[in-house]
């Protein structure tokens, strides 16, 4: 009877010792296979995200527009962004500190061909980011020409099903001129955009009107293309090209009001005006 109470008593604590081990992370643990989030939502496919980043010097080239293309495969996600030029030599997933251990396994680069339409075409670096999750920042360090590590925030957001950056750019309006509401974000506020402006539509394409409230603007950036003002003397006016409507779109202004000129980014939303 001794004998059999022992063998009962090491059967119960066996059998215990096992749920304590699939209880807290053991062969039994969901925790190993959770996919990243929001993958789980995401059939496995190509998207077309927003890939932003906390600094103006890291960041997607500007005829993308902040957009780059999510890679979804068996719950884990990737990105890959065109940078602008090639002065970023290498990417780390993770900080500064552990990219400079040894071992340290760099992401992998491409050479892209950006081709901006107008005849002009550029070889920048681009980069398959591992993304852990959609909507929440995380760590991305990088090296550039002068040997220097810099650690940076990025968040991938906005997944839209595709593989065309560029896709749905054109403005679904008959061709003719229309009025449009303009609302700038960005800047010191000093300056400031006349709305109502005028948009003319051709064969899919807006352009609009851009009127400044000072005469110190000397080109804008929109959609990585140059454009110089229309306009001689008088506040700066210049003709740029409508990306989207009702939705906000970057550009970039430059002004020399300031002791140097200054690039500033801005955000603007066009609304058409009903008649």
């Amino acid at each position: 009877m001794r004998k059999r109470g022992l063998i009962f008593l090491l059967a119960v604590l066996t059998a215990f010792a096992g749920l304590a081990l699939n209880g807290c992370g053991g062969s039994g643990s969901s925790d190993e296979t959770a996919a990243p989030e929001g993958a789980a939502a995401l059939e496995d496919g190509t998207y077309v995200v927003t890939f932003t980043t906390d600094h103006s010097m890291f960041h997607v080239n500007d005829y993308n527009n902040d957009k780059g293309i999510l890679t979804v495969k068996d719950g884990e996600m990737t990105v890959h962004v065109s940078l602008q030029s090639k002065k970023i030599v290498n990417l780390f997933y993770g900080s500064k500190e552990d990219a400079q251990k040894e071992g340290a396994q760099m992401l992998p680069r491409t050479v892209d061909t950006i081709d901006y339409g107008d005849g002009y075409t550029e070889e920048v670096y681009g980069f398959d980011i591992p993304v852990p999750a959609l909507d929440e920042p995380y760590e991305v360090s990088l090296i550039g020409t002068h040997d220097n590590w810099y650690s940076h925030m990025v968040t991938v957001s906005d997944p839209v099903p595709g593989d065309d950056i560029h896709a749905g750019t054109e403005i679904d309006l008959e061709d003719g001129t229309y009025q449009i509401e303009v609302v700038k974000e960005g800047g010191t506020g000093k300056a400031d955009i006349e709305s109502p402006a005028e948009m003319v539509v051709k064969d899919g394409k807006a352009t609009m009107t851009v009127k400044w409230s000072s005469p110190n603007y000397d080109y804008m950036i929109v959609d990585g293309e140059k454009y110089e003002p229309v306009n001689e003397s008088g506040d700066s006016v210049f003709e740029i090209p409508v990306l989207k409507l009702n939705e906000p779109f970057k550009v970039i202004g430059d002004t020399t009001a300031m002791s140097e000129p200054h690039e500033i980014e801005y955000e603007l939303t066009c609304t058409l005006i009903e008649d």
